[in-house]
This record gives C-alpha cells, structure tokens and sequence, in this order.
C-alpha cells in the first residue's frame, strides 16, 4: 500500500462518508454516526446530537468534490478546506496507534476533524501523485466514489454490491451467448 496507516483510514472515511449520502443513505442517525465514529478510530469530541450529525452529513457533498477531482481542483479544495479549520499539523501518539498527524485540535466539532484529516490525507494522495486511486464506481446505475488501495490497482467497483451485480450481469450475458 501507497500509504501510511492515518492516510489510508482517513481516505477509507472520506469515501464512506462521501457514499453514505447514495441511495440509501446510510447515514441518518446519531446511531449511524456513532458506528462511523467508531469504525474509523476518531478520537476526541463526539457529541452525540442531531446537530452534529447533520454537520456532518453536510460534508458529504464536499468530499465527494474533493474525492473525484482532478489534481489540480483537488490542490485548490484542500488549501481552502485546510485554510477555513486553521489547520496547524502536529506530530501526536495516542491509543494504539504511533506519531502521526493531527491538524486541528481533539476538541474541535466532528465535522471540522474528518473535513481536516480527509484534506490532510488528500495531501498525501495529491503530493505522490495517486489520484487514479480514486474514482467513481464503474457500475453504470451507480455513482458511488471508489478507492483503489490495492497493489494492482484494479478496484472498479465502490462495493461489494456492485461488483456482484456486475459480474452477475456479465455472467448471464455469456451465458446467453452461448445458448445461441
């Protein structure tokens, strides 16, 4: 993998929150928001409210600009994303995790924390030149962001759900042309 551990769940929860807003939504509770929360290891202010949830469902569109831009669009986001949080990038150690960055501090609202870790992820993505690790879902009924860490880099599909369908799709397609 491309990408030191933080970057990669960052991404990871960028992209999860970018697609939580397709149909269905999959996030629409404080309950889904805690399940996010604790699914990608955030730490520090959580305040378990409707506002900050609806905070934090208004992100979605903004990392799904941010996700599928070219380079240079996403260079421009992140300075203006990294610019609006005052981000200031400091060396921390907490839990089990050892020294990575955190730009803004653990008791800024949720919503300022994943905006900030995802522009500081797409530092990295930007800075090794790896935008083609992103994408949107090769299923044409589908417009779901997809990141490919793999080492082959053949990800097409933003789910599993997707890909099975496709692939369900291509198989009767043969099948049928070998009826004939």
């Amino acid at each position: 993998m491309p990408f030191t551990h933080d970057t990669e769940v960052s991404l990871q929860a960028a992209v999860v929150l970018a697609n939580s807003a397709e149909t269905p939504d999959t996030l629409t509770s404080v309950a889904d928001l805690d399940d996010f929360y604790e699914r990608f290891e955030f730490t520090g202010r959580h305040e378990r409210t409707r506002a900050e949830l609806d905070e934090v469902r208004a992100l979605r569109a903004d990392l799904r600009r941010l996700l599928t831009a070219s380079r240079e669009e996403a260079v421009d986001i992140v300075n203006a994303m990294l610019l609006e949080a005052r981000a200031l990038p400091q060396l921390m150690r907490h839990d089990r995790f050892d020294w990575h960055l955190h730009a803004v501090s653990t008791d800024a609202p949720l919503a300022t924390r994943i905006t900030v870790e995802a522009a500081m992820a797409m530092v990295d993505v930007i800075r090794e030149d790896e935008m083609s690790r992103l994408g949107v879902c090769a299923d044409d009924d589908c417009d779901g962001v997809v990141l490919d860490l793999s080492r082959n880099r053949s990800r097409r599909f933003c789910s599993t759900a997707c890909g099975n369908r496709n692939a369900v799709a291509a198989y009767r397609a043969r099948q049928s042309g070998s009826a004939d």
